[in-house]
């Protein structure tokens, strides 16, 4: 075999694992950048040393082992990443103000592309998706970094105490001791949706008409859809805003320049999202505004994630800078 041979099907073999090493990484840091810059390095790691690599154990399992020390090494300055929810109580409409806190507070949301490989068995891509919502994925933040590790590896992931044991250089007594750590604070923490995938007809019922609320800007339709303590949040800004009436009272108010906006279906987090496009203030069409992610529970819809950094997510969700004018 030549070298350049070997060369392209050493990249062919990593690249393959360049998925669900994303979602783990994403598990760890709460962030779709941090996670894909983690799993680079992973990559450029295994390659550099993949001379090294002598079978011993599987190639999954030594790229796992390389990903969780960087993932490690990036949590060791103690960053924890949050929903606007995690840190305040909610904030009455009548003292709603947008104070934007740094990028690296809030907790990001991710394609669902990129972090959820295609697997055969229903039930693993169940777990899959469950493990990559937005109230999972903050609940984890709340884990040291090896808990977190060690429930992701467990509990998502199916590995066996023995191999995370051996992955983190530990006995299985300390694995199982983890485990049991990470599960209690987990119950304290995580929020749970019943989102089904593929959705069910009631759900794709519920949101065709949430999209056209919001596109009519109906909010008494709106309200009919909202779930009495359903609660919208707008990364970067740290309010957040609880129950029907303060989402609806916000929307005409200081959210009134959403009025006319345009959404397209995409997914993120394992539950439905929507590109959010607004009208165009400086010529035809419609222009980025935010993802909105979307929670669903008991037939109604339990919270609305709207990230509002259009500049991040639309090119990371693979989502057009434009929308024509008869996009209606």
């Amino acid at each position: 075999m030549s070298d350049l041979t070997a060369a392209t099907d050493i990249d062919s073999r990593l690249e393959g694992h360049r998925v669900e090493l994303t979602g783990y990484c994403y598990r760890m840091l709460g962030s779709a950048f941090e996670a894909e810059d983690a799993v680079q390095d992973t990559l450029v790691r295994a390659w550099r040393n993949f001379e090294k690599f002598e079978g011993r154990s599987s190639l999954r399992s030594w790229l796992y082992r390389i990903a969780t020390n960087v993932c490690l090494d990036m949590l060791n300055a103690g960053k924890k990443r949050a929903r606007p929810v995690d840190l305040t109580g909610p904030t009455p409409l009548a003292q709603a103000a947008l104070n934007p806190l740094p990028e690296n507070t809030w907790l990001e949301p991710m394609p669902d592309g990129r972090i959820l490989p295609s697997v055969a068995d229903p039930a693993e891509a169940a777990v899959a998706r469950e493990s990559v919502r937005l109230a999972f994925v903050a609940a984890l933040q709340h884990l040291p970094p090896k808990q977190r590790a060690v429930l992701i590896l467990r509990e998502v992931l199916a590995w066996k105490a023995s191999e995370v044991a051996e992955l983190l250089d530990t006995s299985v007594a300390s694995v199982n001791s983890a485990l049991q750590r990470a599960r209690a604070t987990l119950a304290e923490n995580e929020g749970l949706t019943d989102t089904a995938n593929p959705l069910d007809e009631e759900q794709r019922k519920l949101l065709e008409r949430y999209v056209a609320a919001f596109e009519g800007y109906d909010m008494a339709a709106l309200t009919a859809l909202l779930h009495e303590d359903a609660v919208m949040t707008m990364p970067p800004f740290d309010l957040w805003l609880q129950g029907h009436h303060d989402i609806t009272g916000f929307m005409v108010s200081i959210g009134a320049g959403c009025e006319g906006s345009r959404l397209v279906a995409t997914t993120a987090n394992g539950t439905p999202a929507f590109a959010h496009y607004k009208p165009n203030p400086d010529g035809p069409g419609f222009v980025p505004w935010a993802v909105q992610v979307i929670d669903i529970s008991d037939g109604a819809i339990t919270g609305l994630h709207c990230f509002l950094d259009a500049p991040r997510w639309f090119p990371l969700f693979g989502l057009p800078d434009h929308l024509e004018a008869d996009r209606a």
